[in-house]
């Protein structure tokens, strides 16, 4: 019997890694179809300190399969910006942020700023800690706001499908 001559051993290395490439990426492509995409987060950045902040509350937008986390905490001291950095899923998305200031004597002041506040498109905002000398940051919800409609009334209101929520209170 003959030995197999060079080439050979060449072209079946070649093709046993041929074989295992291929399958090595039909394995890939199988399980990143099936992972699960995962909700997306912001990114809160102040005072030399960041945080990645996942959904509050995370729903469809028929409000089904709602899943809920929790409030991040940040704290940004005053004169000192809260920068947050947007995904492109939310920064294309018509969302809007309440924002919770708190006055000397404990009173609760909310402003809305919202993606019409921006460019078009922005993947990064800067909120004032101190928009005012007697207003102090406490808080940051963004929202993706949907249209509802009371079904006994017929009222029309917007109600968030998805939340991020930050507290920046020491």
């Amino acid at each position: 019997m003959k030995r197999p001559g060079t080439r050979t051993i060449v072209a079946l290395i070649v093709a046993a890694g041929l074989v295992f490439t291929v399958a090595f990426v039909a394995v890939l492509v199988t399980l990143i179809g099936d992972a699960k995409e995962r909700d997306p987060e912001i990114t809160a950045y102040a005072h030399g300190r960041t945080v990645t902040v996942a959904p509050y509350v995370y729903c469809t937008v028929r409000l089904e399969d709602c899943r809920f986390g929790k409030t991040v905490e940040l704290e940004v001291p005053p004169d000192y910006p809260l920068q947050l950095s947007l995904p492109k899923k939310i920064a294309d998305a018509p969302w809007m942020a309440r924002l919770v200031y708190v006055l000397p004597n404990g009173d609760r002041v909310d402003r809305v700023v919202s993606h019409n506040d921006f460019p078009a498109g922005a993947l990064a905002i800067t909120i004032e800690s101190r928009p005012e000398p007697d207003l102090r940051l406490a808080g940051v919800e963004l929202q993706l706001p949907i249209l509802t409609r009371d079904i006994d009334t017929g009222e029309e209101s917007y109600r968030p499908h998805a939340a991020w929520s930050i507290s920046t209170e020491p």
